[in-house]
């Protein structure tokens, strides 16, 4: 003991003489002052016809960018909403509290209309221009779940004309208006998606929650939802078996008269990632619903709403793959080792070209199915957008794995951000149907409807002859889908394929040159590892490199 106190009185007489151990160097400044919009992005927000947004998409980049927004983000995430199912006085109020950076998060995705801009200004490249703007405005993933399921309830809401007139003006108001009131009494509204439930999962004709219809024509729902993400939103699209079988519903949390709906909110899920983002259990206790569409047509009425969720899944996830990279890049620009910024090493310059590769294939895709959506290709983008949801989603991870790896131990540790990327980096692969769902939806979408498979393939068929691999990747695609005595233990494959040719044929004919050669190179050609940063010496880096620095403003 005497020696212990020895040991601490001569520490404390070290600290208060003021010696210093080391002098901090060799270390990254933070990542602050860029503009999110990239290359890549902005390339494709021209050529998908919504240059005329370039400027709000910098401005969402560059706030990005800023020290307070990237503090909102932190801030949301380390202090995730908490439920309050009853008030002091015991009345049950089913009410979710959150942190005011989450409320600021939410104020400028609202004001810049990426939960409903295209829906109040169908101008040429609308959807475009919200695609873009979601992807720039990547400070935080989990505020994006209900901004996401706002964008995507208009178009299944219009299944009742009555019910669209009455919320989609208020779905689309560039306000933020939270709290408990009757919705038609708010300035915007915030819509969510209710459907899985503990028996099903994705399965949602196994759905047990039953519908019953009253005498003025409404209905009353008794069931439960096993996950229901953003709980704090006024509406829900809702599954449940009515008289005609399943059908859809809008189910308000608060009624026109001002009373709470019977919508009982039992507990927060407790994720691996999302945390800012409230995840529900739910119970419908004779709830109050109003029927969208008909009856025994649920399924199809919702997948409207699910089409254009999995859109933002793929959003999501190219934004994420662009953030790892930027932070990959900015990191080995400022650090050295061996004597040598990390950047100026061939193998570190092979990991943040193949990154930079993988990245720019997933943004250009992704601006492509947003324009389809603009221009209404629906044969293209409903095999399209499931084959890439697939893809791209899978690819995130690891993504991000090898992009956080550059940090080294730096990568590791909270302060850098880069294990909430990677927390984040599965769920996109989940939400909206998981691998063994997006695959199994795409062979489903090419036996019922051959003319999304022929819209396919004159897209790939745009780029024949510019590549030799390209070309031969495609007629191996033809080729996969002539056995069908095999096709459903192919699937992944077959989907995989489909994906990767695509990607390369949008490259080839919009992409930068040397990123659409290492890319047909390597992933269809087969000059590649299995890992990232196994590409050819052949690969031309430099210009490459450039596309991946963070700009800074």
């Amino acid at each position: 003991m005497g020696l212990l106190n020895t040991d601490l009185t001569q520490s404390v007489r070290l600290c208060n003489i003021g010696i210093v151990t080391h002098e901090v160097f060799n270390q990254v400044p933070p990542l602050i002052g860029f503009d999110a919009a990239d290359e890549a992005l902005l390339e494709g927000l021209e050529r998908e016809g919504a240059g005329w947004a370039a400027d709000e998409v910098h401005e969402l980049g560059r706030l990005t960018g800023t020290h307070e927004a990237q503090e909102w983000g932190r801030l949301a995430n380390e202090n995730p909403p908490v439920l309050r199912t009853h008030d002091r006085y015991g009345h049950r109020i089913d009410e979710v509290e959150f942190h005011p950076a989450w409320h600021e998060l939410m104020k400028v995705a609202t004001s810049h209309g990426l939960h409903g801009a295209p829906w109040t200004s169908p101008r040429e490249g609308s959807h475009v221009a919200r695609a873009a703007k979601f992807y720039a405005w990547r400070v935080d993933a989990g505020h994006g779940c209900p901004i996401s399921m706002t964008y995507a309830a208009v178009p299944a809401l219009r299944a009742n004309p009555e019910l669209a007139a009455q919320y989609e003006p208020l779905l689309a108001n560039r306000s933020y208006d939270f709290g408990l009131r009757a919705p038609l009494t708010k300035t915007a509204l915030l819509a969510g998606m209710s459907m899985t439930e503990k028996q099903g999962g994705s399965d949602v004709r196994a759905n047990t929650t039953q519908a019953t219809p009253t005498p003025n024509g409404d209905y009353t729902l008794v069931g439960h939802k096993w996950f229901t993400s953003a709980p704090m939103c006024d509406v829900f699209l809702t599954l449940a078996q009515a008289p005609g079988g399943l059908t859809c519903f809008l189910v308000p949390r608060v009624l026109p008269d001002g009373t709470l709906n019977n919508l009982r909110l039992m507990r927060l899920k407790d994720k691996l990632g999302n945390h800012s983002n409230a995840s529900s259990e739910i119970e419908y206790e004779n709830a109050v619903a109003y029927r969208v569409g008909d009856e025994g047509r649920g399924v199809r009425t919702i997948i409207e709403m699910v089409n254009m969720t999995r859109l933002d899944c793929v959003i999501g996830a190219a934004a994420g793959m662009r953030q790892g990279l930027i932070v990959a890049a900015h990191h080995a620009t400022h650090r050295k080792a061996f004597g040598r910024y990390l950047i100026d090493q061939p193998l570190m310059r092979n990991v943040l070209a193949d990154l930079t590769i993988e990245s720019e294939a997933a943004t250009t895709v992704m601006m492509r199915l947003a324009g389809a959506t603009d221009r209404s290709e629906t044969a293209f983008k409903r095999l399209a957008l499931a084959v890439t949801k697939y893809w791209v989603c899978k690819r995130w991870p690891a993504h991000t794995a090898e992009a956080l790896e550059c940090l080294g131990g730096n990568g590791y540790v909270e302060e850098s951000g880069m294990p909430r990327l990677f927390r984040e980096s599965p769920l996109n692969g989940i939400w909206e149907g998981s691998g063994n769902v997006s695959a199994l939806d795409v062979l489903r979408a090419m036996a019922k409807e051959p003319q999304t498979l022929d819209a396919f393939f004159a897209e790939l068929d745009a780029a024949a002859g510019a590549d030799r691999h390209l070309d031969q990747a495609i007629a191996q695609v033809r080729d996969s889908l002539t056995d069908l005595d095999t096709i459903e233990i192919r699937a992944r494959r077959i989907v995989e394929q489909m994906a990767l040719t695509l990607q390369a044929s949008l490259l080839v004919r919009h992409g930068h040159p040397a990123v659409a050669d290492a890319f047909c190179a390597t992933r269809l050609g087969g000059d590649w590892g299995h890992a990232y940063g196994t590409l050819p010496p052949s690969v031309d880096l430099a210009p490459i490199i450039e596309r991946a620095v963070p700009k800074l403003t």
